[in-house]
C-alpha cells in the first residue's frame, strides 16, 4: 500500500452536488484540500441524438451489479464521474416548501421533523440558486416558500405546446409556475463547472480521478478518521488528512461506512445506532406521455411544474406530490425517462419511428414522497451490496398520476387540434432507478435514532462528515438538488469557522 507524501486539511470524497459544491466553497480559505472521485471527465453530449442511440446510454449505469432485496441482480443508473449525478440530472433547482421540514401526516404514515426549518436553510437557498445561476420566476406556486431574495435571472420561456397545456391548467383553476433551472452559457449548470472546476484555480487544491475510495481508517480509539484507503491505477493508496468528508450519492457513501468496520465500530463506521443505510428513501417516481397531433422540437428544457396537488386536494386529504414536463424527449435522453417513454410509444404507435415518437410526444414527470422505513436499507451479504426497497405512498401517487391524467384529458378536449386524446401512457421506475435517493445517515441532535449532527459531523467520529442526501430524515416530493447544495454551502461555513 502506497501512503501518499501530502497531509490535507480537507479529504472530500465525490464530486456531487454536495462535494462539488463544497469543494469551491473551500477553496478561497488556502487549507489544503483534496477532492476523490472515482470517474473521470464526461465528455459534454450533444442534445440531438439520432434513432436508436436514444438507447445506448448504458455509460448512465454504474459498473457493478447491486442486487435487490430478493437476491436479484441489477446495475443500477447512476453516473460515476466528476460531477456526480448533476451531470445528468435535469436542471431543476427547486426549494424544499416549509411545510417539508415539519411533521406531516401521510396516508401511510408520517413524514418527520427535521432538527433544522426551513428558515435555516433559506440564506443558503438563496447562495445555491445565485452559485449555481437558477432562472426562474416566484409568485406562481401557492406552494412556494419565502425567498428573501429574488432569482438573479429571467425564467424560461415555455415551448408553445408547453404554453397551451399552461393555459389550459388555468382554466380549470390550476397554478402551472416555471420551473426554477440552473442554466448557464453552456447548458444546465452542474457540480464539476460550477464546484469543481472553479475550486481547482487555487493551488490549494487538487482532483484525483478514477481514485475509488474503498475504506475508511480510524485511530485506535476509532474516534477519529486519519486516512482515506483509495484504488488507483490499479495501486492501493493512503491519503491521510485532517477533515474528511463524504460526498458519495446516499447509497454508496452508507456502503462505504459498512464495509470500513473495524474493532472499534464492528458494525460500519459511525454506527454504534444501527441507523447506517437504513430509512434510505426514493421518491416514487412516474413519466405520463401526453401525445400530439403535431410535430414539436424534442429539443425543449422542462419549464413547468405544478403543485395544486402537493398536499393533497378536496377529494383526498393527504400530500399527493410534484409534477412537471419532462422537457423534450430528445432534449432528455440521457436521463432514466426517455427509454421507458419511448419504449411505451412503440408499443401505442407502432408504426412510428423513435425520432416520430420523441417529437410526437410530451412528458410528464411525477414525484411523490417516499416516506422513512428502517427496513428499507443499505446492506452488504458478502460482498455484495444489497437494496431492500418497498415505496410507500402507493395509493397517493397513484391518486396523482390518475388525477393528472384527468387534467390533461380536459386540456385535451378545450384544444382538439393540438392533442392525440388516444392514451397516456405511464412507466414507473424500478429500483435500479436510484434517482432522489436520500436518508441513509439522517442527522439529528439524538444519536440513537440518528447517525449524524445538525451539522452533518458523525456523532461517533469528530472529524467525519456527510454532505449528500444522506442526511436527509424526509424526502419531500420535490428534486433533492438544490437542498444538497445548500446544506454543503451551510456545512462548509461551519467548517471554515471550525479551520479557524
Amino acid at each position: 500500500m502506497i501512503v501518499d507524501d501530502q497531509y490535507y486539511d480537507v479529504i472530500i470524497v465525490g464530486t456531487g452536488a454536495g462535494g462539488g459544491t463544497l469543494a469551491r466553497k473551500l477553496a478561497p480559505t488556502g487549507k489544503k484540500i483534496l477532492i476523490l472521485e472515482r470517474g473521470e471527465f464526461l465528455a459534454k453530449e450533444s442534445s440531438e441524438v439520432q434513432g436508436s442511440e436514444l438507447f445506448k446510454k448504458e455509460q448512465f449505469h454504474a459498473p457493478e451489479q447491486w442486487y435487490d432485496e430478493n437476491g436479484e441482480p441489477f446495475y443500477p443508473q447512476t453516473n460515476y464521474g466528476v460531477g456526480g449525478n448533476t451531470k445528468i440530472y435535469s436542471g431543476v433547482l427547486m426549494r424544499m416548501r416549509e411545510r417539508d421540514f415539519e411533521t406531516v401526516q401521510h396516508q401511510n404514515g408520517i413524514s418527520p421533523e427535521w432538527g433544522l426549518k426551513y428558515s435555516d436553510f433559506e440564506p443558503y437557498y438563496s447562495e445555491a440558486e445565485q452559485l449555481y445561476q437558477v432562472r426562474g420566476k416566484s409568485g406562481g406556486d401557492p406552494t412556494e416558500p419565502l425567498h428573501s431574495k429574488d432569482y438573479l435571472f429571467p425564467e424560461v420561456a415555455h415551448e408553445s405546446h408547453i404554453q397551451a397545456v399552461c393555459d389550459g391548467l388555468s382554466e380549470q383553476g390550476l397554478h402551472p409556475a416555471y420551473l426554477p433551472l440552473g442554466l448557464g452559457d453552456q447548458g444546465r449548470t452542474d457540480s464539476e463547472d460550477t464546484g469543481v472546476t472553479p475550486a481547482l484555480k487555487f493551488e490549494n487544491v487538487t482532483l484525483k480521478t478514477s481514485a475509488q475510495v474503498v475504506s475508511l481508517h480510524t485511530n485506535p480509539a476509532g474516534t477519529v478518521v486519519k486516512a482515506v484507503q483509495a484504488k488507483i491505477g490499479g495501486e492501493s493508496y493512503l491519503f491521510l488528512g485532517d477533515i474528511v468528508v463524504l460526498s458519495c450519492g446516499a447509497i454508496n457513501s452508507a456502503a462505504l461506512l459498512l464495509r470500513s468496520r473495524n474493532e472499534k465500530h464492528p458494525n460500519g463506521i459511525a454506527n454504534r445506532s444501527d441507523q447506517v443505510g437504513r430509512n434510505l428513501m426514493k421518491q416514487q417516481l412516474s413519466v405520463v406521455v401526453q401525445l400530439m397531433a403535431d410535430a414539436n422540437s424534442g429539443l425543449f428544457q422542462r419549464t413547468v411544474s405544478v403543485n395544486d396537488f402537493y398536499w393533497g386536494d378536496k377529494d383526498y386529504a393527504y400530500p399527493m406530490g410534484h409534477v412537471q414536463n419532462s422537457g423534450g424527449i430528445l432534449q432528455d435522453v440521457i436521463f432514466t425517462e426517455a427509454p421507458p417513454i419511448l419504449s411505451l410509444l412503440s408499443r401505442v404507435l407502432p408504426d412510428f419511428g423513435l425520432r416520430q415518437l420523441a417529437t410526437r410526444s410530451l412528458g410528464w414527470w411525477l414525484q411523490t414522497e417516499d416516506l422513512p422505513n428502517p427496513n428499507n436499507r443499505v446492506r452488504y451479504v458478502g460482498e455484495k451490496l444489497h437494496l431492500d426497497f418497498t415505496p410507500s405512498n402507493v395509493e397517493a401517487h397513484d391518486r396523482l398520476v390518475y388525477r393528472w391524467i384527468d387534467v390533461l384529458k380536459k386540456v385535451e378536449a378545450s384544444q382538439p387540434s393540438v392533442f392525440n386524446r388516444t392514451a397516456h401512457p405511464r412507466s414507473d421506475m424500478p429500483v435500479a432507478v436510484v434517482a432522489h435517493q436520500c436518508g441513509t445517515c439522517r442527522f439529528g441532535e439524538d444519536p440513537q435514532t440518528s447517525v449524524l449532527d445538525l451539522n452533518c459531523r458523525a456523532h461517533e467520529v469528530e472529524n467525519l462528515y456527510v454532505v449528500d442526501s444522506s442526511f436527509f430524515p424526509s424526502s419531500s416530493s420535490v428534486s433533492p438538488g438544490l437542498t444538497v447544495i445548500a446544506n454543503a454551502l451551510r456545512v462548509g461555513e461551519h467548517l471554515i469557522d471550525q479551520m479557524k
